[in-house]
């Protein structure tokens, strides 16, 4: 294997030669903690002299990690072996499951969801060798309980003595107030290692968020803190609680209706949204979100996914020229008719429905778990009005619902019209 293909951060390396049992990654989101993860990983069961070794990948919800973990162990074989890739790991999809070619070491994923997930953990097993290793990626989303069944299945002699048991966890660091922190942080013990990083820690960040980081530390220093320096703390003032993250059937049949919602964006993300409803209930099936592309870039995209043209697109209508050009694309694109307080009204419209969002939707999920209304730094009380940084699949959201919510009427003098 030739090491000059990697990309590490420095500030790894300690935690990537530990072989304490318990690896503890938090920090800031962008600290390239999961890319990291994911690479040492791959190394190490590619390694000869690991041979036995074995992974169990492990999620809150199973789905999860197709999108997340598998995605970035696949990237990490890819990045290491380029082109000769399917020479050195065979790469499954249904089931997810990875193998080493050269040392018969296997990855499988796992979810902690409910009772029958957590009794398939029980009967994990593996062609060759013992289960040696788990990542438990979003840490925050497992109980307690959870970790201890985990921990349990890493026990028995070992027949390689390079061999040793770890279980590695990785999150932001959201609520002082999680058993994580009593677990792993207040209490000490040598069989411990904690790693911690932020964006300024990853060499690799580009210059696009670290510029939207600096905007968040003056709009919102209390989500800096969090999402920023990866700092223990509760951040208050969430928008929207009432959702769950679950896979299900996303065809157009499937629901009572169906719609798109847009926000354009370019430094900021522009962030597509396919969105349905079904007895009363808002589901969010894909999200298109790019960075730095312009309108016939995201089109192609768009196209690619086979996003339905037939659909109403709403997007924002602070941007007219943009929804011409999707318009000449084939999509059905509109303005937003932003009356009065619409936003608030948006909200309020959200805020009496579940959510469910489908697995693949990462970057929503990302943006729904930090969405937060704005801090009175003087009264020290939440106000009316969401933060608005990182929010762009939620404004994304915002507009897409415009189909189903009502609209209040203004007449000239202020008031509503009957």
């Amino acid at each position: 294997m030739k090491e000059v293909r990697l990309g590490y951060n420095s500030c790894f390396r300690d935690a990537n030669l530990t072989r304490k049992r318990y690896r503890i990654f938090y920090g800031s989101a962008g600290s390239g903690k999961s890319v990291n993860i994911a690479q040492d990983y791959i190394c190490k069961l590619s390694d000869k002299r690991n041979r036995g070794a074995n992974l169990l990948v492990v999620r809150g919800v199973d789905e999860t990690n197709r999108y997340s973990t598998y995605a970035e162990l696949v990237a990490a074989i890819n990045r290491i072996y380029g082109a000769a890739a399917e020479r050195h790991w065979r790469i499954n999809t249904s089931p997810l499951r990875l193998q080493s070619l050269d040392t018969g070491a296997e990855i499988i994923f796992r979810g902690m969801a409910d009772d029958r997930q957590r009794e398939k953990i029980k009967s994990v097993a593996f062609s060759v060798g013992k289960l040696t290793w788990i990542w438990c990626e979003e840490m925050t989303e497992l109980r307690k309980e959870d970790v201890e069944i985990l921990d349990d299945r890493l026990r028995g002699e070992l027949d390689n003595p390079n061999l040793y048991y770890q279980l590695t966890g990785s999150f932001n660091p959201v609520s002082a107030s999680h058993w994580i922190k009593g677990r792993f942080f207040d209490y000490k013990s040598d069989s411990i290692f904690i790693s911690h990083s932020t964006y300024l820690d990853n060499r690799f960040i580009d210059e696009a968020y670290h510029a939207r980081m600096m905007e968040r530390k003056e709009i919102d220093p209390e989500g800096y803190r969090v999402y920023g320096l990866g700092e223990w703390g509760e951040l208050g003032g969430l928008i929207l609680t009432r959702y769950v993250i679950e896979d299900f059937p996303t065809g157009e049949e499937y629901f009572d209706g169906m719609s798109i919602g847009q926000d354009f964006g370019f430094n900021h993300a522009n962030a597509i949204l396919l969105m349905g409803i079904k007895d009363g209930e808002l589901y969010i099936c894909s999200e298109i979100y790019v960075y730095e592309k312009d309108k016939d870039e995201i089109i192609e995209i768009a196209k690619r996914q086979e996003l339905p043209t037939h659909l109403h697109m709403y997007c924002d209508s602070a941007e007219p020229a943009s929804i011409k050009t999707w318009r000449r694309a084939g999509f059905r694109a509109e303005a937003v008719e932003k009356e009065r307080d619409s936003v608030k009204a948006q909200i309020d419209w959200l805020k009496r429905r579940k959510i469910h969002i489908h697995p693949s939707c990462t970057n929503f999920i990302r943006e729904i778990r930090q969405w937060k209304y704005v801090l009175n730094k003087k009264t020290g009380q939440y106000e009316d009005e969401p933060v608005e940084i990182f929010d762009d699949a939620m404004a994304a959201m915002r507009y897409g619902i415009e189909r189903w919510r009502p609209k209040r009427r203004y007449d000239k003098k202020g008031g509503t019209e009957n």
